[in-house]
Protein backbone atom coordinates (compact mmCIF):
# COMPACT_ATOMS: atom_id res chain seq x y z
CA UNK A 1 0.00 0.00 0.00
CA UNK A 2 1.38 3.51 -0.78
CA UNK A 3 1.15 5.86 2.11
CA UNK A 4 1.65 9.73 0.37
CA UNK A 5 -1.12 12.08 0.23
CA UNK A 6 -0.57 15.35 -2.26
CA UNK A 7 -2.75 18.43 -2.64
CA UNK A 8 -0.89 19.15 -5.57
CA UNK A 9 -2.73 22.29 -6.37
CA UNK A 10 -1.34 24.16 -3.41
CA UNK A 11 1.78 22.39 -3.67
CA UNK A 12 1.35 19.81 -0.49
CA UNK A 13 2.66 16.61 -1.07
CA UNK A 14 3.04 14.10 2.12
CA UNK A 15 5.68 11.28 1.53
CA UNK A 16 4.35 8.97 4.06
CA UNK A 17 1.42 9.04 6.14
CA UNK A 18 0.71 5.50 8.09
CA UNK A 19 -2.98 4.82 9.47
CA UNK A 20 -0.80 3.29 12.37
CA UNK A 21 1.51 3.06 14.73
CA UNK A 22 3.50 -0.26 16.44
CA UNK A 23 3.89 0.11 20.13
CA UNK A 24 5.52 -2.85 21.63
CA UNK A 25 4.32 -4.62 18.16
CA UNK A 26 0.86 -3.70 18.79
CA UNK A 27 -0.80 -1.39 16.39
CA UNK A 28 -2.59 1.59 17.47
CA UNK A 29 -4.83 3.71 14.34
CA UNK A 30 -4.16 7.07 14.40
CA UNK A 31 -7.83 7.26 14.19
CA UNK A 32 -8.53 5.92 17.26
CA UNK A 33 -5.77 8.34 19.24
CA UNK A 34 -7.34 11.40 17.72
CA UNK A 35 -11.09 9.97 18.75
CA UNK A 36 -9.19 9.64 22.21
CA UNK A 37 -7.54 12.76 22.20
CA UNK A 38 -11.07 14.97 21.32
CA UNK A 39 -12.78 12.73 24.35
CA UNK A 40 -10.30 14.03 27.01
CA UNK A 41 -10.14 17.53 25.24
CA UNK A 42 -13.95 17.74 25.53
CA UNK A 43 -13.70 17.13 29.11
CA UNK A 44 -11.87 19.52 30.08
CA UNK A 45 -13.14 22.01 28.25
CA UNK A 46 -16.70 20.96 30.00
CA UNK A 47 -15.39 21.06 33.34
CA UNK A 48 -13.62 24.96 32.87
CA UNK A 49 -17.19 25.75 31.31
CA UNK A 50 -19.09 24.09 34.48
CA UNK A 51 -16.73 26.20 36.71
CA UNK A 52 -17.27 29.45 35.14
CA UNK A 53 -21.04 28.74 34.99
CA UNK A 54 -20.39 27.22 38.99
CA UNK A 55 -21.95 24.09 38.54
CA UNK A 56 -20.02 21.18 39.87
CA UNK A 57 -17.34 20.32 37.73
CA UNK A 58 -17.63 16.29 39.43
CA UNK A 59 -20.64 15.87 37.41
CA UNK A 60 -18.99 16.17 34.00
CA UNK A 61 -16.41 13.51 34.94
CA UNK A 62 -19.36 10.91 35.94
CA UNK A 63 -21.41 12.13 32.34
CA UNK A 64 -18.59 11.26 30.72
CA UNK A 65 -17.49 8.20 31.57
CA UNK A 66 -21.16 6.84 30.90
CA UNK A 67 -21.61 9.34 27.82
CA UNK A 68 -17.96 8.39 25.91
CA UNK A 69 -19.50 4.55 26.24
CA UNK A 70 -22.73 4.75 24.77
CA UNK A 71 -21.94 7.34 22.39
CA UNK A 72 -19.33 5.05 20.83
CA UNK A 73 -21.22 2.23 20.38
CA UNK A 74 -24.16 4.17 18.94
CA UNK A 75 -22.22 5.74 16.54
CA UNK A 76 -21.01 2.00 15.57
CA UNK A 77 -24.39 1.20 15.29
CA UNK A 78 -25.34 3.62 13.16
CA UNK A 79 -22.88 3.30 11.00
CA UNK A 80 -23.12 -0.48 10.66
CA UNK A 81 -27.12 -0.40 10.24
CA UNK A 82 -26.45 1.77 6.95
CA UNK A 83 -23.56 -0.07 5.99
CA UNK A 84 -25.19 -3.53 6.18
CA UNK A 85 -23.80 -5.02 3.40
CA UNK A 86 -19.76 -4.49 4.76
CA UNK A 87 -20.57 -6.34 7.63
CA UNK A 88 -23.32 -9.24 7.04
CA UNK A 89 -20.59 -11.15 5.57
CA UNK A 90 -18.23 -11.15 8.72
CA UNK A 91 -20.11 -10.21 11.89
CA UNK A 92 -16.69 -9.80 13.98
CA UNK A 93 -16.02 -7.13 11.60
CA UNK A 94 -18.56 -4.96 13.68
CA UNK A 95 -15.91 -4.82 16.33
CA UNK A 96 -13.10 -3.78 14.89
CA UNK A 97 -13.13 0.04 14.95
CA UNK A 98 -9.39 0.55 14.44
CA UNK A 99 -10.44 1.09 10.32
CA UNK A 100 -12.91 3.92 10.87
CA UNK A 101 -16.69 3.56 10.94
CA UNK A 102 -17.91 5.79 13.22
CA UNK A 103 -21.38 8.00 12.36
CA UNK A 104 -21.16 11.57 14.32
CA UNK A 105 -24.98 11.15 14.12
CA UNK A 106 -24.63 8.29 16.17
CA UNK A 107 -22.80 9.30 18.68
CA UNK A 108 -24.77 12.70 19.29
CA UNK A 109 -28.06 10.69 19.60
CA UNK A 110 -26.10 8.67 22.19
CA UNK A 111 -24.48 11.14 23.83
CA UNK A 112 -28.16 13.16 23.68
CA UNK A 113 -29.47 10.29 25.37
CA UNK A 114 -27.36 9.58 27.93
CA UNK A 115 -27.52 13.55 29.41
CA UNK A 116 -31.16 13.29 29.26
CA UNK A 117 -31.40 10.00 31.15
CA UNK A 118 -28.17 11.14 33.91
CA UNK A 119 -29.70 14.33 34.47
CA UNK A 120 -32.94 12.89 35.18
CA UNK A 121 -31.44 10.45 37.97
CA UNK A 122 -29.32 13.43 39.59
CA UNK A 123 -32.30 15.75 39.17
CA UNK A 124 -30.12 18.07 36.89
CA UNK A 125 -31.37 20.48 34.75
CA UNK A 126 -31.15 19.09 31.04
CA UNK A 127 -30.94 22.46 29.43
CA UNK A 128 -27.62 23.60 31.27
CA UNK A 129 -26.06 20.24 31.01
CA UNK A 130 -26.37 20.16 27.41
CA UNK A 131 -25.06 24.15 27.11
CA UNK A 132 -22.21 23.27 28.85
CA UNK A 133 -21.09 20.16 26.49
CA UNK A 134 -22.01 21.88 23.18
CA UNK A 135 -18.76 23.37 23.00
CA UNK A 136 -16.66 19.91 23.87
CA UNK A 137 -18.81 18.27 21.05
CA UNK A 138 -18.42 20.15 18.40
CA UNK A 139 -15.11 20.38 19.32
CA UNK A 140 -14.42 16.53 19.20
CA UNK A 141 -16.10 16.93 15.72
CA UNK A 142 -13.76 18.68 14.80
CA UNK A 143 -10.79 17.10 15.74
CA UNK A 144 -12.27 13.74 15.28
CA UNK A 145 -12.43 14.83 11.11
CA UNK A 146 -8.52 14.21 10.91
CA UNK A 147 -8.67 10.56 11.42
CA UNK A 148 -10.88 10.36 8.37
CA UNK A 149 -7.77 11.86 6.65
CA UNK A 150 -5.73 9.30 8.19
CA UNK A 151 -8.15 6.49 7.15
CA UNK A 152 -8.61 8.29 3.60
CA UNK A 153 -12.07 8.36 4.17
CA UNK A 154 -15.05 10.67 3.86
CA UNK A 155 -14.53 12.45 1.25
CA UNK A 156 -16.17 13.95 -1.90
CA UNK A 157 -16.56 13.41 -6.26
CA UNK A 158 -13.00 13.96 -7.99
CA UNK A 159 -12.35 17.59 -8.31
CA UNK A 160 -9.54 19.57 -9.52
CA UNK A 161 -10.34 23.05 -7.37
CA UNK A 162 -7.58 24.17 -5.64
CA UNK A 163 -8.01 22.04 -2.26
CA UNK A 164 -8.21 18.87 -4.56
CA UNK A 165 -6.68 16.07 -2.22
CA UNK A 166 -4.82 13.08 -3.99
CA UNK A 167 -4.76 9.66 -2.74
CA UNK A 168 -3.28 6.26 -4.23
CA UNK A 169 -5.92 3.93 -5.50
CA UNK A 170 -4.17 1.12 -3.38
CA UNK A 171 -5.06 3.11 -0.54
CA UNK A 172 -8.45 3.55 -0.72
CA UNK A 173 -11.59 1.43 -0.09
CA UNK A 174 -12.99 0.51 -3.50
CA UNK A 175 -16.33 0.75 -2.91
CA UNK A 176 -16.08 4.99 -2.24
CA UNK A 177 -13.87 5.43 -5.82
CA UNK A 178 -16.75 6.57 -8.11
CA UNK A 179 -16.34 6.57 -12.22
CA UNK A 180 -15.99 10.09 -12.13
CA UNK A 181 -12.93 9.28 -10.24
CA UNK A 182 -11.92 6.38 -12.08
CA UNK A 183 -12.14 8.34 -15.42
CA UNK A 184 -9.38 11.08 -14.21
CA UNK A 185 -7.37 8.33 -13.21
CA UNK A 186 -3.51 9.35 -13.16
CA UNK A 187 -0.52 7.81 -13.25
CA UNK A 188 2.45 8.43 -11.00
CA UNK A 189 5.75 6.51 -11.26
CA UNK A 190 3.95 3.28 -11.51
CA UNK A 191 1.07 4.21 -9.33
CA UNK A 192 -2.44 5.02 -9.69
CA UNK A 193 -4.11 8.26 -7.81
CA UNK A 194 -7.57 9.45 -7.87
CA UNK A 195 -7.96 13.04 -6.88
CA UNK A 196 -10.53 14.21 -4.75
CA UNK A 197 -12.99 16.86 -2.58
CA UNK A 198 -11.23 16.43 0.93
CA UNK A 199 -14.75 17.01 2.96
CA UNK A 200 -13.23 15.77 6.05
CA UNK A 201 -11.57 19.19 5.59
CA UNK A 202 -14.22 21.03 5.01
CA UNK A 203 -16.56 19.83 7.78
CA UNK A 204 -13.37 20.24 10.13
CA UNK A 205 -13.38 24.10 9.20
CA UNK A 206 -16.90 24.29 9.64
CA UNK A 207 -17.09 22.93 13.22
CA UNK A 208 -13.76 24.85 13.60
CA UNK A 209 -16.23 28.48 12.65
CA UNK A 210 -18.87 27.10 15.42
CA UNK A 211 -16.37 26.55 18.20
CA UNK A 212 -15.41 30.01 17.91
CA UNK A 213 -18.84 31.45 17.34
CA UNK A 214 -19.56 29.31 20.43
CA UNK A 215 -17.27 30.72 22.49
CA UNK A 216 -18.23 34.19 21.65
CA UNK A 217 -21.61 34.18 22.44
CA UNK A 218 -21.40 31.78 25.47
CA UNK A 219 -21.81 34.60 27.35
CA UNK A 220 -24.53 36.60 25.64
CA UNK A 221 -27.22 33.42 25.59
CA UNK A 222 -30.53 34.14 27.24
CA UNK A 223 -31.49 31.20 28.29
CA UNK A 224 -30.13 27.70 29.59
CA UNK A 225 -30.34 25.00 26.46
CA UNK A 226 -29.47 28.31 23.72
CA UNK A 227 -26.25 27.21 23.04
CA UNK A 228 -26.59 23.76 22.02
CA UNK A 229 -29.98 24.71 20.04
CA UNK A 230 -27.57 27.12 17.83
CA UNK A 231 -24.92 24.08 17.49
CA UNK A 232 -27.30 21.83 16.62
CA UNK A 233 -28.77 23.94 14.00
CA UNK A 234 -25.19 25.55 12.50
CA UNK A 235 -23.60 21.56 12.21
CA UNK A 236 -26.70 20.21 10.44
CA UNK A 237 -26.97 23.57 8.56
CA UNK A 238 -23.08 22.99 7.09
CA UNK A 239 -23.85 18.96 6.97
CA UNK A 240 -26.53 18.94 4.80
CA UNK A 241 -24.41 20.43 1.89
CA UNK A 242 -20.77 18.71 2.85
CA UNK A 243 -22.85 15.27 2.53
CA UNK A 244 -24.31 16.13 -0.50
CA UNK A 245 -20.64 15.75 -1.72
CA UNK A 246 -19.73 13.27 -0.30
CA UNK A 247 -18.97 9.42 -2.39
CA UNK A 248 -19.35 7.05 1.17
CA UNK A 249 -23.20 8.40 2.01
CA UNK A 250 -25.20 5.99 4.22
CA UNK A 251 -28.35 5.48 2.65
CA UNK A 252 -31.86 4.70 3.62
CA UNK A 253 -32.52 1.15 2.52
CA UNK A 254 -34.97 0.80 -0.15
CA UNK A 255 -35.16 4.55 -0.63
CA UNK A 256 -31.50 5.40 -1.69
CA UNK A 257 -31.73 8.68 0.28
CA UNK A 258 -28.75 9.86 1.93
CA UNK A 259 -29.68 9.49 5.85
CA UNK A 260 -27.39 11.87 7.45
CA UNK A 261 -28.15 14.71 4.93
CA UNK A 262 -31.93 13.52 5.43
CA UNK A 263 -31.25 13.63 9.00
CA UNK A 264 -29.28 17.09 9.10
CA UNK A 265 -32.09 18.44 6.90
CA UNK A 266 -34.95 17.65 9.58
CA UNK A 267 -31.94 19.04 12.25
CA UNK A 268 -32.05 22.39 10.37
CA UNK A 269 -35.86 22.57 10.12
CA UNK A 270 -37.12 21.55 13.74
CA UNK A 271 -34.21 23.23 15.61
CA UNK A 272 -34.43 26.46 13.42
CA UNK A 273 -38.50 26.28 14.57
CA UNK A 274 -37.97 26.11 18.24
CA UNK A 275 -35.24 29.36 18.37
CA UNK A 276 -37.43 31.23 16.43
CA UNK A 277 -40.50 30.27 18.84
CA UNK A 278 -37.95 30.98 22.11
CA UNK A 279 -37.09 34.15 20.34
CA UNK A 280 -40.73 35.17 19.90
CA UNK A 281 -41.68 34.19 23.54
CA UNK A 282 -37.99 35.26 25.62
CA UNK A 283 -40.11 37.09 27.61
CA UNK A 284 -41.48 34.51 29.24
CA UNK A 285 -38.40 31.99 28.78
CA UNK A 286 -36.13 34.52 30.46
CA UNK A 287 -38.92 34.90 33.77
CA UNK A 288 -39.12 30.94 33.90
CA UNK A 289 -35.41 30.69 33.92
CA UNK A 290 -35.49 33.57 36.88
CA UNK A 291 -38.10 31.67 38.76
CA UNK A 292 -36.39 28.18 38.53
CA UNK A 293 -33.07 29.76 39.33
CA UNK A 294 -34.78 31.35 42.65
CA UNK A 295 -36.07 28.08 43.54
CA UNK A 296 -32.40 26.42 42.82
CA UNK A 297 -30.53 28.83 45.44
CA UNK A 298 -33.44 28.64 48.21
CA UNK A 299 -32.93 24.34 47.81
CA UNK A 300 -29.19 24.88 48.34
CA UNK A 301 -29.57 26.98 50.81
CA UNK A 302 -32.36 24.67 52.82
CA UNK A 303 -29.65 21.57 52.27
CA UNK A 304 -26.32 24.01 54.08
CA UNK A 305 -28.60 24.96 56.78
CA UNK A 306 -29.75 21.31 56.86
CA UNK A 307 -25.97 20.53 57.53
Amino acid sequence: MHMDIAFPNIGIHLSHVGKSISIFGFEIAFYGMIIGMAILLGIFIAVREARRTRQNPDIYFDLAIYGVIVSVICARLYYVIFSWDMYKGNLLSILNLRQGGLAIYGGIIGAVLTGTVYCKIKHLHVPLIFDTVAISIVNGQMLGRWGNFFNREAFGEYTNGLLAMRLPVDAVRAADITDKMREHLTKIDGVRYIQVSPTFLYESFWCMLIVIFLVWYRKRKRYDGELFLLYLFAYALGRVWIEGLRTDQLKLPGLGWPVSQLLAGLIVLGVGGVLIYNHKNLERIEYEEFQRKRRERERRKAARSEK
